[in-house]
């Protein structure tokens, strides 16, 4: 049975008017895609608007929408981790426009708009992140510099395609909401975890992540275990990159031997 069937014929016809027009003239920085045999699930990619934390972030959400909708709001959930004050740990967005403030006259362009506008001017008085929505409060430069740092280990990345991405589930612990896993190996409890394991900063290569990243993973650790993993990534890259030094100044000086040997 198609999942579309869970939804009322008028409401799938709607749903496909304006999904049609979203991606005739999508709003600024928004890209909506929807698996075609299911309407009950709207994907979205939101780029970080210039000049916040976000900025060069690519940040994926969904709205799941009920057999009721548009009578009741749609629940939207942040899909890509992300450091905001109305954003919990497990995605979930809290915003007037989905909750009591909703009205079914409001289409699916008014959410997502309204949404990226939250990633401009956050709410910190109703936080669903209170770490975020207090440093937000108490010092900006702190809170956009958390926001920053999991804007480049989370949302830098190339998004699958929104059908593959359908199939899945969200890199988050849904059972949980206190709880958000940055690894399969590292689970961080709290609101939201301040170090990523560093295992996640790694490329294919399997190399330690520049040190100037690994500055701001030594800077905002939390905890010795954090620091110290941090600080020995740190030293291990230092060495790595003197030893590299000594063994080309050896090969420059063979070179010129050679060259006298010549002579």
């Amino acid at each position: 049975m198609a999942m579309n069937e869970n939804l009322p014929p008028n409401v799938i016809k709607q749903l496909a008017r304006e999904l049609k027009n979203l991606d005739e003239t999508p709003p600024e920085g928004i890209k909506v895609g929807v698996n075609d045999d299911d309407f009950s699930t709207i994907f979205a990619d939101i780029d970080g608007p210039a000049g916040t934390p976000y900025e060069n972030g690519v940040f994926r959400m969904k709205l799941n929408l009920s057999r009721d909708f548009p009578h009741s709001p749609p629940k939207g959930y942040f899909l890509t981790k992300i450091f905001h004050p109305n954003i919990a740990s497990n995605g979930e967005i809290c915003v007037n426009t989905l909750k009591r403030d909703w009205n079914p006259s409001l289409g699916l362009r008014h959410v997502l708009v309204v949404v990226r506008c939250l990633l401009i001017e956050p709410f910190p008085e109703s936080a669903l992140n209170e770490q975020a929505g207090k440093m937000l409060l108490e010092n900006y430069e702190e809170y956009a510099r958390h926001a920053r740092l999991y804007t480049g280990i989370h949302a830098l990345k190339p998004k699958p395609k929104f059908k593959t991405e359908s199939a899945g589930t969200p890199n988050v612990d849904q059972s949980n909401p206190s709880v958000c896993i940055i690894d399969p190996k590292t689970v961080v409890s709290g609101t939201i975890p301040l170090a990523p394991s560093l295992n996640t900063m790694k490329g294919a290569s399997g190399q330690d992540p520049p040190t100037t990243t690994l500055n701001a993973l030594v800077e905002i650790g939390v905890g010795s275990g954090s620091n110290a993993a941090a600080q020995h990534a740190m030293a291990n890259h230092k060495k790595g990159s003197g030893l590299a030094k000594a063994q080309a100044d050896k090969k420059k000086i063979d070179a010129r031997k050679k060259s006298l040997k010549r002579l």
